[in-house]
């Protein structure tokens, strides 16, 4: 309405200016009256100055306001009641677009009040800073737990620690990374994870922190109870009957009185130190397992070909009894699927993998065993080791890696324990996914 108003008054105007033209005209080329001709000359000029005057008042106003704008003046108000119905109009679709303005800042001040707060009392940290190291937002969580009250500079960092520094200044967007060093306070460690994302002028770097070291200790603990339990149990099987046979024997030479031995308590003494030396033994072969699990070299790492070597593992397979209804396959992609690490090492992982898989398809009339060799959707490379077993029940998953754990009458527990602690010290992991009564698959992450 304001625009159509304000159209009106200068077609109004400009009919003015044709009509006094024409008249001027009139007056001047019908020699009806110069001096009435000079008197209409000057009330043109006046009409165009009014013009351009009414043109710049409106110019004016509209830039005033926008000025306002830019300059964050959100108290600018325009008259409503000037006498001029098409400049009332415009001042109120003014002041309608500021009172817009306006509720849009009092919205984004708000939404930003509020995401500050919820960064404030969050207790994992986050820091976020451009390309130049210049840190834009750094929360409570953050400055406590990097022991520093005001942060402008990842710089400021090296202050703290030279390794939080470098895993800081290296650290890569998608990268996780943990961070361990010593403060006033005693160790701290940290899980550093990076994100990147772009603002209109720059590229900015979001790094959450967050303290693991309360949940490094009560996993930890767990795993010493878990360990603990295990060797306990294993140590009181042989020693319990050590302890009872020796009592046996013991009460037997007691009661001679002097007497000679008679050939049943000779006898009995025989067998009972057999059984002791059969508990020794295998308790000595206990420790021995023990010890296999806390001194494992650390890795040669070579290049290898994945698919070399898992041919390697199938034929070293086949050496041994193989029920006629299992078949092993094997998979690569690509064929030509390299890997560094430790050959032997990944190896004797490998037959460990493939022999659980083995003793879980006893008795399976369609046993498969696939052997999968591909690059996961994160860029890591990975060995599948797939069964279509009875699979782990759901209840013994968290134990599975636990040293000495066992289901099999005959194993000694501590596969899955040595390939997990071979896969961490080549800077991965191992996962284990299970459907019980359907399969089983282990997955080597490097």
């Amino acid at each position: 309405m304001a625009s159509r108003n304000f159209y009106l008054n200068i077609v109004f105007r400009v009919w003015l200016l044709a009509a006094n033209a024409l008249l001027m005209g009139w007056l001047f080329f019908g020699k009806q009256g110069f001096m009435l001709g000079f008197f209409f000359v000057l009330i043109f000029l006046i009409q165009i100055s009014e013009l351009i005057n009414y043109l710049n008042r409106t110019n004016r106003k509209i830039a005033f306001f926008f000025d306002a704008v830019r300059n964050d003046d959100s108290t600018l108000n325009f008259p409503e009641t000037t006498g001029n119905k098409a400049l009332n109009e415009l001042n109120s679709s003014l002041n309608k677009v500021n009172d817009l303005i306006k509720n849009i800042k009092f919205e984004l001040l708000e939404q930003e009040q509020y995401f500050k707060t919820i960064l404030e009392h969050i207790s994992i940290g986050i820091i976020t800073y451009n390309e130049k190291g210049n840190i834009f937002l750094s929360n409570s969580a953050a400055r406590n737990l990097l022991n520093h009250e005001h942060l402008n500079h990842i710089d400021q960092v090296s202050r703290i620690d030279k390794k939080l520094f470098t895993g800081l200044k290296e650290i890569k967007p998608g990268d996780n990374r943990l961070v361990s060093f010593y403060s006033q306070e005693g160790l701290v460690q940290l899980s550093l994870k990076s994100t990147q994302f772009k603002t209109a002028t720059q590229n900015l770097q979001l790094v959450t922190i967050h303290d693991i070291k309360n949940e490094m200790d009560t996993k930890e603990l767990e795993s010493w109870i878990k360990l603990i339990r295990v060797l306990t149990h294993e140590i009181m099987n042989t020693i319990a009957p050590i302890t009872s046979l020796s009592q046996t024997i013991l009460a037997y030479f007691k009661n001679l009185d002097g007497n000679q031995p008679s050939e049943k308590v000779i006898g009995n003494t025989i067998k009972g130190l057999e059984v002791i030396n059969e508990r020794g033994t295998g308790l000595i072969a206990f420790v021995e397992t023990y010890r296999k699990l806390t001194r494992i070299p650390p890795p040669e790492k070579k290049t290898i070909q994945l698919k070399q070597l898992l041919e390697n593992t199938i034929t070293f397979i086949g050496t041994e009894p193989i029920d006629d209804n299992i078949r092993i396959s094997l998979e690569v992609t690509p064929p030509d699927l390299e890997l560094t690490a430790d050959k032997k090492q990944i190896s004797q992982v490998l037959i460990n993998l493939i022999k659980n898989s083995m003793e879980a398809l006893k008795n399976h009339e369609e046993g498969k065993i696939v052997l999968n060799a591909n690059t996961n959707k994160n860029g890591r490379k990975q060995i599948t080791v797939t069964d279509n077993g009875p699979g782990i029940p759901e209840e013994l998953m968290d134990k599975v890696f636990i040293p000495f754990f066992t289901t099999k009458e005959s194993g000694s527990g501590i596969g899955l324990s040595l390939s997990r602690q071979i896969m961490q010290m080549h800077g991965g992991r191992l996962k284990v996914d299970s459907v019980p009564g359907k399969m089983t698959s282990v997955i080597l992450i490097f």
